[in-house]
Order: structure tokens, then C-alpha cells, then sequence
């Protein structure tokens, strides 16, 4: 008798087969003595939609809501119809004796594989394979250490109660909004609250009051001085007068001959510890910051450098810690990415005793998986894109400085009197670059993310050697000014942050409700937020202005129109305490639906009742083709677009889209517009250049060689050095026109 393995996706499929010795191909599966392995696209089978329960609900019509199905109907998703069949062929065939899920280990995973079971009615025996890596050892333990598949039941019932709750609030509110006002408006209980915290953030921006504010400087023999508030400690005053009596004062003790008076000097011994491992959302919002990456690009590269490459381990992951057992590993990780700039500190960590501490090896903070760090598998850095090298590097050089020592420092405050004013001078001596040596000559993220000071607080810099007692000539008295700046609107990076911790945009402060946001992740997943941000674009309820993001006249309507309760992040609270429940086995699924249909119904009934109306305002004077309605004119994520007003109809035509074109002059992104022939690229600073005219360009400054081709041309030159260059590349490179 066999096992069936059943795998997320067909990369993760081959790679088990290959470990299990399953080399025979048959349809959708793959073959061997003991085992067959078959792999899922992701989800093969869904909810049903609507008009699968009944046709009256083909059509959208209030009259119709809330639905609200007796039992919920699981569907083959038409798309990948055709795995589906080739792996319920699998599952009843006679000489197979146990099904093993190896799909992704979390909630959503488990829900995976168990639509699979329930829809095909399969009752075989089941074991779980539960690795948070698809590295040809991991496999091979995971193998050995198979878990029952019943352990794992309560999870299941936590992911489809997650399902039908959403299904249950998403589609009747999203339809009951559509109808009501006869606009496409999308809502839901973490899409809604998200699109609130950044309506929440331009309301701050626009009520925002700037204030001055005043500081001094002295340069006193060669040292620079900040003036600081002896009761409040800061470095400023929003009193003009007060500072213009403290110069006055200052500059007549000057005059008068008096100097600096060195009261206090003062050296401290300080040390900083390395940031932890990354999570996804962590490793998102710094790939945005660094390279702008949105967050759906950063989770697609990481995807491809787990699955295809296997260099990282599984990314959907909201730990920043490793267990016990990972630990024991890290010496192999460290060999494995010993390579290019990581060489000399990965090989001599690996040589070394490993540092294992609880500010990255703790068992109890790692729930489905572990932080994102190095497999064992071996780095080919030249058949990485240059994204993907570039996200590599992030995770490696943080994986590098954890395993490192404190960054060690002596810091020295000079404390200076002068006018009965104190002034203050700070500088360090780095004893020990610790960690910071994983970062080379690179900006950390300390440094990256440091923030100006309200004033301009004293900065680090080299000091002399004066003992207190001492005087020091004043040569310059300068009076600082500047103005208090708003919050900044929400980038990607910062939005993610304020997903995953929403508790400061919460009305009411339910102490226990903010404290499981923070233990579940706020709103959203790990898995899910990219996406949740992207189907706000999509629905044209936020736009892009450069990096930051604002809510559109529709997604501002929209927040007017929706329920209050929709808004609020406690409802995703209230929810996951739930389901955290339910997945512990101390509440049953059936009594959570049974309260999410209640709220539903009382949900519709609000929405019924609203007496606002909704009114587009963005319309143009261009018709739509196919219905002869005025379009409307949307900016999605990185494109223009018209879109016809008329839900039913559909169209959408787009005018011009954000390239990866660079202007010569500016070297910023340029806009493509027109269609065919007449495409032409068109950049903010005014230059124009039609796209033929821009491929011919590209063309001669040798654009047709690859980064990679250069590489490996100079890697092959290394090894070939006596012989005549007369390769394929050397010819490639004779025909580029460089002047």
C-alpha cells in the first residue's frame, strides 16, 4: 500500500518527490515505491458563490439580502478544474491506504488540503507533514516525524469558520452597498478598517497646525553647544521672546570677555543589540523603504527565493524568533551562505561558537513558523534576479547580525554654562562595531530610520579632551528656527506597520481587545495584507501620489456610507479571540457562525435603512462604448484608467501606465501612453520619446546583454585569461555601438 502526499503547489510537490525517491510520472502526481505525490495550485476548491444556492441571487437586488445559506457549499474553482480531478483520481485510488497533507503548516494550509478531502468525500486515514522549510533535510525530518492529522482538527475549523465569516459579511455588505447606491463599493472587516486608519491619517494632516519653534548654537573652541531647557530638558522653545532674551543675555557675557564654563563631563559606556530576525511584515516595510518594493512584490520575490531557489525559508511568518532545534542548525545556514560579500563574516561565524540567546532563540514566540533566515541549501547569487539578490541581502545581513555582539560605544556629554544658560555637546568613541559589522559600509536600519528631533538636538561629534573646571572662548552665537511638520502620509511601509498594529485608530479602548490585536497581528495576515492593500487600489478606494498614499473621492464616500461597525479594527479583534478559540478547541464553529449570521443580518439592516446618497466625482465627458454611459476616471496602483460608472457593464480602458523606463535627462519613471504604434513615453520633467524610438536607443547602449550574461562573461574570462576571446559573448559585446 502507498501514501498520497498532497502538496500546495506543484515546486513544493517535485521537491518532496524528489527526496522521496518518487521519479514516475503520472498525471498531476509524481510516483514511487512507497509514496505518490500530487500538489494543489493553491486553493482548488472555494466557497460557493451566490447564485449557487439559489438563481434569484444571479441578480443583484436588495430584496434579496441578507443571504444567508443553511449550509455552506464547497465548489471546484473552474480555473484549475483539471487538477483537481487528476488529484481526487489519486485519493480513491485502491492501493492507496493514508492521505498526507504537506501543504503550507498554518491555517489557511490546513484549510487547503481539507477543502480537497471534503469535497471529494475522501475518508482515508490522514497524517500532517508540519516544516517550516522545503530544503531537502527538512523534508526528510518532517518525513520522520509525521503528526496525526487529527491534532490539527480544531485549526481546520478555525480556517473555515475564518472563510464563511468573511463570506458572510464580505459578499452581503459588498452587495447591499452596490445596490443601495448603484456604485462598485467593496467592503469588508479588514479592507474597510484599513482604508479608515489612512482616512484617519490625511483628517491629522489636514487639521494640523504648524508651530516655530527657536534653539541656540554655540561654537565654542571648535566644539558645537545646543542650548537646552533646564526644566523641560528639551532642546527648544516656542517662545520667540524667551530666546530673544537668552541671545541678548548670552551675547553681552560675551562682550563682557566671559567664556564657556565646562560644569560636568560625563562618558558612558553604551551598547545597542542588533534588530531581530525578519518576519514578513517586517521584511516588507524595510524592502519598501529601501527599493520601493510594494508590499505583493517583496512576497512574490520572497516566494520565488523559497520555492525555486530554496536559499529562505517559508516567508508567510509573523515570528521574529527560532526554537531550539532551528538553533542547532545555524552553523550548517551559515556554510550555506558563506558566498560573495557574505563570505568572510558567515565563514568565520560558522568557525566560532554560536551565540544562542532569548533575543532570537525562543520556543514560546514561534507559533506556525519561524523567522524568515538562510536554508542549508547552497547560494548560487548568479542565478539570482537583481531582486531577488537584493531581498537575499536584507535577510542575510540581518540573519549575520543577530548572531553577532553588541555594537559598544563610549558616549561623552559635555555640560557647558554660560549666561545662566546650560548648553550641551555630545560625542562617542565606538569601541566595538558588534553587529554592525554584518552591515559593512551599508546604512543600518537605525540609521536608515532615524528621525530629526523636534529641534536640532545635540549630534555626535569628535570632542576634545577638557576636564570640568575648564574654559572655552565662545566664537559664534547662532539662534535656530524651524516648524513642527505633520504626520507623514502612509507609504506601504508604514501602512503595513499600522496593520499590524492598529490598536491607536481604535474608539474604544477595550484593553483585552487591544491586546489580542497585538497577539493575532492586528489586521490582516502575514499572507494577506499585500493583497488587501493591492484590492484597495484595485478598487479604485486608494491611489498613489509618488509613494504616498491618499483615499480617493470614492473610498472617502464610501467610509461616509458604511456602517460604523465596519470601520473600527475591534470587530477583527473580537473576531480572532474567536477563532484563537475555536483553533485551542474552547469554542465550537458553530456557535461563532451563528453569532457572524446575526451580525450580518443586523449589518443589512443598517445598510437598508442609510438615506445618503453616493455621487461620483470623477466623471468625464467620454462615453463608454459599450453602454454609452460617461466614464470615469480612476488612478489604480501604477496606471490611469477610464472605467464605465455602470457596475453591469464593466469596461475599462487604461490611457497610461508607470513604467520601469528611466527619462536620460531626470532618470525618473516615465508614464507610457497610446496604444500600438503610438505608445509614447512621457516623463514629469517634460521629455518625450516615442516607445520605438526608445527600444532602438536601448538597443545601442547595449541593452540587449543581460546583467547576468556580463557576469558570467567575466567570471569565464577569470578561468580563460591565455585564450583568444572568440566566445558567444565576446561577439555579443562587439556588436554594441558604445560611444
Amino acid at each position: 500500500m502507498k501514501s498520497l502526499v498532497i502538496a500546495e503547489k506543484p515546486s513544493v510537490g517535485r521537491d518532496i518527490a524528489r527526496v522521496l525517491h518518487c521519479s514516475k510520472n503520472i498525471s498531476g502526481a509524481l510516483e514511487g515505491d512507497k509514496y505518490i505525490v500530487t500538489w494543489a495550485l493553491g486553493h482548488l476548491v472555494t466557497l460557493a458563490d451566490p447564485e449557487e444556492y439559489d438563481k434569484k441571487y444571479s441578480k443583484w437586488d436588495m430584496e434579496t439580502l441578507p443571504m444567508m445559506p443553511e449550509k455552506m457549499q464547497l465548489v471546484v474553482i473552474r480555473q484549475t478544474a483539471k487538477q483537481y480531478g487528476l488529484v481526487k483520481k489519486q485519493l480513491f485510488r485502491k492501493d492507496v491506504n493514508q492521505i498526507i497533507i504537506a501543504t503550507d503548516a498554518g491555517r489557511e494550509g490546513e484549510l487547503v488540503a481539507r477543502w480537497i478531502l471534503e469535497k471529494s468525500e475522501c475518508k482515508k486515514p490522514i497524517k500532517r507533514l508540519w516544516i517550516s522549510s522545503v530544503t531537502d533535510k527538512a523534508i526528510r525530518e518532517g518525513f520522520a516525524n509525521l503528526r496525526d492529522g487529527r491534532a490539527y482538527n480544531n485549526l481546520y475549523h478555525a480556517a473555515k469558520a475564518r472563510a464563511e465569516a468573511d463570506w458572510l459579511v464580505g459578499i452581503n455588505a459588498t452587495r447591499a452597498m452596490t445596490c443601495k447606491y448603484n456604485a462598485q463599493l467593496s467592503c469588508g472587516r479588514v479592507q474597510t478598517p484599513t482604508l479608515a486608519m489612512v482616512a484617519h491619517r490625511e483628517k491629522e494632516i489636514r487639521s494640523f497646525v504648524p508651530k516655530e519653534y527657536y534653539g541656540m548654537q554655540i561654537l565654542s573652541g571648535g566644539v558645537r553647544f545646543n542650548w537646552k531647557d533646564a526644566k523641560s530638558s528639551g532642546y527648544c522653545t516656542f517662545q520667540k521672546q524667551r530666546m530673544d532674551e537668552i541671545e541678548k543675555k548670552v551675547k553681552a557675557e560675551i562682550k563682557s570677555g566671559k567664556k564657556m564654563i565646562i560644569k560636568e563631563v560625563k562618558t558612558t559606556a553604551k551598547k545597542t543589540f542588533a534588530p531581530g530576525l525578519y518576519d514578513l511584515t517586517e521584511l516588507q516595510r524595510d524592502a519598501n523603504k529601501r527599493f520601493g518594493y510594494s508590499a505583493k512584490e517583496t512576497l512574490n520575490i520572497m516566494q520565488r527565493l523559497y520555492e525555486s531557489h530554496k536559499v529562505l525559508t517559508y516567508p508567510r511568518t509573523d515570528s521574529r524568533y527560532i526554537t531550539t532545534d532551528v538553533a542547532d542548525t545555524l552553523k550548517e545556514r551559515l556554510k550555506a551562505c558563506s558566498v560573495g560579500p557574505y563570505r568572510k563574516l558567515a565563514g568565520s561565524l560558522s568557525m566560532r561558537p554560536i551565540r544562542k540567546n532569548a533575543s532570537f532563540v525562543d520556543n514560546k514566540k514561534v507559533t506556525d513558523h519561524h523567522a524568515i533566515i538562510p536554508t542549508e541549501q547552497f547560494v548560487d547569487l548568479q542565478t539570482m534576479t537583481n531582486e531577488e539578490r537584493k531581498v537575499y541581502d536584507l535577510v542575510v545581513r540581518r540573519f549575520l547580525a543577530v548572531l553577532l555582539p553588541a555594537f559598544e560605544y563610549d558616549q561623552t556629554v559635555f555640560t557647558g554654562g554660560l549666561a545662566g544658560e546650560s548648553f550641551t555637546a555630545k560625542g562617542k568613541i565606538v569601541k566595538s562595531q558588534g553587529w554592525k559589522e554584518a552591515y559593512e559600509n551599508l546604512e543600518t536600519d537605525e540609521e536608515w530610520e532615524e528621525a530629526d528631533d523636534l529641534a536640532a538636538a545635540p549630534k555626535e561629534q569628535t570632542l576634545p579632551s577638557v576636564k570640568k573646571g575648564d574654559s572655552m572662548p565662545v566664537a559664534k552665537v547662532t539662534v535656530t528656527t524651524g516648524k513642527t511638520t505633520p504626520p507623514a502620509y502612509f507609504t506601504e511601509a508604514t501602512l503595513l506597520s499600522a496593520m499590524e498594529n492598529p490598536v491607536r485608530y481604535m474608539e474604544s479602548k477595550d484593553a483585552k481587545a487591544a491586546k489580542t490585536l497585538g497577539e493575532t497581528g492586528g489586521l490582516g495576515t502575514v499572507a494577506t495584507r499585500a493583497d488587501i492593500i493591492d484590492k484597495l487600489f484595485n478598487s479604485f478606494l486608494m491611489e498613489k501620489k509618488g509613494n504616498e498614499i491618499h483615499v480617493t473621492g470614492k473610498g472617502k464616500q464610501l467610509l461616509e456610507l458604511v456602517p460604523s461597525e465596519l470601520k473600527k479594527p475591534e470587530l477583527t479583534a473580537a473576531w480572532e479571540m474567536k477563532l484563537s478559540g475555536i483553533a485551542k478547541g474552547n469554542l465550537q464553529e458553530k456557535a461563532f457562525i451563528e453569532e457572524i449570521s446575526d451580525y450580518t443580518e443586523e449589518l443589512i439592516r443598517e445598510i437598508k435603512a442609510g438615506t445618503q446618497t453616493f455621487r461620483h466625482d470623477n466623471l468625464t465627458n467620454k462615453k463608454c462604448p459599450q453602454c454609452g454611459k460617461r466614464l470615469l476616471a480612476v488612478n489604480g496602483k501604477n496606471s490611469k484608467m477610464l472605467v464605465c460608472q455602470d457596475r453591469e457593464c464593466g469596461y475599462r480602458e487604461t490611457l497610461s501606465r508607470t513604467s520601469n523606463a528611466r527619462c536620460p535627462k531626470c532618470h525618473k519613471k516615465m508614464e507610457l501612453y497610446g496604444k500600438g504604434e503610438d505608445q509614447t513615453f512621457i516623463c514629469k520633467c517634460g521629455y518625450k520619446e516615442k516607445l520605438s524610438a526608445f527600444k532602438n536607443r536601448r538597443e545601442k547602449e547595449g541593452a540587449g546583454v543581460s546583467k547576468r550574461d556580463v557576469q558570467s562573461y567575466l567570471k569565464k574570462q577569470q578561468k580563460e585569461a591565455a585564450e583568444p576571446l572568440n566566445n558567444a559573448f565576446a561577439a555579443a559585446f562587439a556588436k554594441l555601438d558604445i560611444k
